[in-house]
């Protein structure tokens, strides 16, 4: 907008809150200033998160600016405001649809000049705006940050802060703050942003800049000298809005911070200049599923109209999830996740064991390998584990009656990294091309042994796999489960993740492998994994349901995690869902 071209304003003033006589409303008037741009992917969460801040919306009024989209954000937007519009103080509404693009910019995650001003220019309008308003605060929102706890506003305002920024939770290292920026208005490490970002120190911290949502105390008379544009006259530091707003509390001598006490919302990672609104998207999805796990989870608002997302089976021919009916908050999750994925799973009820009986085992035909016991613990076979391995063991037998040439099979405790269904899609059609047979991928494992695995000759991401824990997530081909099931394994059971390695000939115990002939299933790892645990033995939420159960024919001996090493954090992955390029604080 701006100088950027021909600008349609609009200007409401709506709702119950707006007045003509001279009372202040109670409690403070702040307006929130939105920007969005080509949002389309997380504008719909940034709304519902608004909506649902613990805050009267006869107090807030909405200041809204949209431009240069070559995506659905207006719509969006103008459905959102026509929706709400009324509920708050008043609303203020800025549209350009026109040009798509600004002409300096390389592609629309490319910030240029011409944007960095506009985006400036804009700012100081929203904050002109809320002066002459005679506004209490200014809350600035990015449309990628996230406000999951609906006390943020509140908390922010009881810091009494000039200048104040809730944390922000992200894929990895990066966040809303600089705890060091240099001379030179470049980024300074500190000793003091990891501990904050990991809240191994808890408070709110001055540091010399916070950016994409922060509260800015308008009823304290530094904050008056505050600007985004111009740029202060002694500016020489980059062109970017952010680092200007730096300068300008530099400048005033306005004091800035950063809370990190509660969890308060998410930050999406921002792609490279080259990169696309479908990788953006691609990022604010992997975003949406972590806080699935970590919680507490994003929730849309309910006042924009979606088209129904197109749900596939990612090329396979089922795509099973495994889940206990008595865990119905991990089978929500696990739903939620492959629908955010665009994945359409057959949902299997897991067998209990907990409900076993003796006789139960008996008629399955169940029985204990001779000499098993877990080699951490001591412990023979729990009841958890014995019906963990007819979960799977039944899956098998469905692959192989429906003829299933390829299946993929979940349990409901993982962890996607970025990307999964195009990483997957991939490995595939790598391992199609180079002409490999297979019977079983894990997608997920613990490896056991140190040693580095053999790669696979033209597939990328793919390795021999050596001895593995864990079954939380893997591909299976019709042939790779008609193996498993000839070797009869129900009579000589022992857990399936220690079962799998037995079959590929990979186990260390030669007494356990001596019970199943032929050992030849080909089973190969994705390298780097594309899921992992949801959480480890050890961690707040961890939960166990083979770990914490009973000995599979004795209920009165009951079991937990303690002395097993198998549900520990693997230490060669343990920045599993951190990825490698995006480490980083920056």
């Amino acid at each position: 907008m701006g100088a950027a071209g021909p600008l349609c304003a609009l200007l409401l003033l709506l709702g119950t809150g707006t007045g003509t006589g001279p009372a202040r409303p109670d409690p403070p008037v702040v307006v929130v200033a939105l920007l969005a741009r080509n949002a389309q992917h997380s504008l719909p969460h940034c709304l519902g998160a608004l909506e649902r801040l613990d805050y009267p919306a006869g107090s807030i009024a909405l200041w809204c600016a949209t431009d240069h989209n070559s995506d659905n954000t207006t719509a969006m937007l103008q459905e959102w405001l026509g929706a709400v519009g009324q509920e708050y103080h008043s609303v203020a509404w800025k549209v350009q649809e026109e040009p798509s693009s600004y002409p300096d910019e390389l592609g629309p995650k490319h910030w240029s000049d011409k944007r960095y001003e506009n985006v400036m220019r804009l700012k100081q309008e929203a904050l002109t705006y809320a002066r002459e308003q005679r506004a209490d605060y200014i809350l600035f929102v990015d449309t990628d940050s996230i406000l999951t706890n609906n006390q943020t506003l509140k908390f922010l305002m009881a810091q009494n802060k000039s200048v104040v920024a809730p944390m922000l939770d992200s894929q990895t290292f990066y966040s809303n703050f600089w705890c060091g920026i240099t001379p030179q208005g470049y980024y300074r490490r500190t000793a003091d942003y990891f501990p904050t970002k990991n809240r191994q120190q808890v408070g709110c911290f001055s540091v010399p800049m916070v950016y994409a949502t922060f509260l800015i105390d308008l009823r304290r008379e530094e904050t008056s000298r505050l600007s985004f544009y111009p740029p202060h006259p002694n500016y020489t530091w980059s062109f970017d809005d952010i680092i200007v707003f730096a300068y300008s509390c530099q400048a005033t001598g306005v004091e800035v911070h950063v809370c990190n006490q509660q969890r308060f919302g998410y930050i999406n990672v921002p792609v490279k200049a080259h990169q696309t609104l479908e990788d953006e998207h691609t990022n604010f999805v992997h975003l949406t599923l972590e806080a699935m796990v970590d919680g507490p989870p994003m929730q849309r608002s309910r006042h924009i109209s979606f088209l129904p997302k197109p749900l596939t089976k990612m090329g396979f021919d089922e795509i099973f999830l495994i889940n206990l009916v008595r865990r119905p908050d991990r089978r929500q999750r696990m739903l939620a996740s492959l629908w955010e994925l665009e994945i359409t799973p057959r949902v299997v009820d897991a067998v209990d064991g907990s409900t076993l009986n003796s006789s139960d085992i008996k008629v399955l035909g169940v029985d204990l390998l001779p000499g098993y016991y877990d080699p951490f613990s001591g412990r023979t076979l729990t009841k958890g584990e014995v019906g963990c391995f007819l979960s799977h063991y039944n899956i098998w037998k469905e692959i192989v009656s429906r003829g299933l040439e390829r299946s993929v099979v979940f349990e409901d405790d993982v962890r996607f990294e970025a990307a999964f269904p195009a990483r997957l899609r991939q490995l595939m059609e790598e391992l199609e091309g180079a002409q490999r047979d297979w019977d079983l991928i894990y997608l997920g494992r613990k490896q056991v042994n140190a040693e580095d695995e053999e790669p696979v000759e033209g597939v990328r991401n793919l390795v021999v796999a050596g001895y593995s824990y864990w079954t939380l997530a893997y591909a299976i081909s019709r042939r790779g489960a008609q193996k498993l099931l000839a070797t009869e394994p129900l009579s000589k059971m022992l857990p399936v993740d220690e079962f799998l390695p037995i079959m590929y000939d990979k186990h260390p115990n030669e007494d356990y492998k001596q019970h199943f002939s032929p050992r030849d299933l080909l089973v190969f790892s994705a390298h780097p994994l594309l899921v992992y645990p949801t959480h480890y033995a050890g961690d707040s939420n961890w939960l166990s349901d083979t770990e914490t159960s009973t000995i599979w024919d004795d209920d009165a001996k009951k079991t937990d995690w303690v002395g097993s090493q198998k549900t520990l954090r693997d230490s060669r992955g343990s920045a599993g869902h951190l990825r490698s390029a995006a480490r980083d604080e920056l």
